[in-house]
């Protein structure tokens, strides 16, 4: 059989500490927004499959929640379970990094890939964010000789430099077979989860600085009727102070997050959404495993 004829289909971690644009990587293989993405680290907690149907066959991508050296609380730990989990279950890793940049975070996740059975490719994103170009050669020559990987790709997730190269070089690590999803299928998610990370995204762009982790969000209710959608979301924070602030005066700040929001699931779902928000507290919810369990941190 030739290789124009061959099928490749296969599952593919993106894995790498938190803010190095992993998320924003997802997206861009994909070719669709499946996740959130800010500048604080962390905003991703959740694996979320990505699926990309080419000519050759079927990449499967699972974005991870970053791996991080702040694990004593629970929702800590389960952001780094969670990650860490994938890592011998896939056919392919991608380690990402940050282009000039080298923490101990980033050798942390290193020394985990070394235990790992996949074997690595090493992406060096935000390649356009350095402005002297000499010193990035050196960079990428010191860190591909940190590991073992079968290749390594300089690439900027956000304006899609070397996307395509990179999607070539993932196929080629697939192993040949049928696909496993639907041509048109993008995810295994359903679009209640995607309602309720939507909103999170607009709520951790505005309120970075004040509540960074303190904050979750319920979809209560999700009716499609028609070409409408009825979403009922609640979003959790720990103090009542953290309700105040997201409320804002008169409920300005919680209308302008929600109408950021709707317009972002308009966007997505490429329906009408009527999207009502509430604020309730519940104490320490973040440090609760029932409650992490019950808000779907565990799945």
């Amino acid at each position: 059989m030739s290789e124009s004829t061959i099928n490749r289909c296969g599952y593919c971690a993106i894995v790498g500490r938190p803010n190095v644009g992993k998320s924003t990587l997802l997206n861009r293989l994909v070719g669709q927004k499946l996740a959130i993405t800010s500048r604080k680290p962390q905003t991703t907690r959740h694996s979320i499959l990505g699926v990309k149907s080419v000519s050759g066959g079927q990449m499967i991508f699972v974005d991870t929640p970053g791996i991080h050296q702040r694990g004593e609380q629970p929702m800590n730990r389960y952001l780094n379970r969670t990650a860490k989990t994938v890592l011998d279950d896939v056919d392919l890793l991608l380690f990402v990094v940050e282009a000039g940049v080298w923490t101990d975070e980033d050798q942390a996740v290193l020394e985990a890939l070394a235990r790992a059975r996949p074997p690595a490719i090493l992406v060096i994103n935000k390649v356009d964010r350095i402005k002297e170009k000499g010193r990035l050669l050196p960079f990428i020559q010191e860190v591909s000789e940190k590991g073992g990987f079968t290749d390594v790709i300089p690439v900027s997730a956000e304006q899609g430099d070397n996307s395509q190269r990179l999607e070539a070089l993932v196929l080629s690590h697939m192993p040949e077979g049928e696909n496993f999803f639907p041509q048109e299928q993008l995810t295994d998610r359903p679009e209640r989860f995607f309602a309720a990370e939507l909103l999170r995204e607009q709520l951790t762009r505005r309120y970075a600085k004040e509540i960074p982790y303190a904050l979750t969000v319920e979809i209560e209710r999700f009716q499609q009727e028609g070409g409408l959608y009825r979403i009922n979301a609640l979003v959790w924070v720990e103090r009542e102070g953290q309700k105040n602030i997201i409320i804002g005066r008169q409920g300005a700040a919680l209308k302008e997050v929600a109408r950021q929001a709707r317009k972002e699931m308009e966007r997505f779902f490429d329906k009408r959404v009527f999207l009502t928000v509430w604020v309730k507290v519940k104490k320490s919810w973040s440090s609760d495993e029932g409650a992490l369990a019950r808000l779907g941190y565990g799945d």
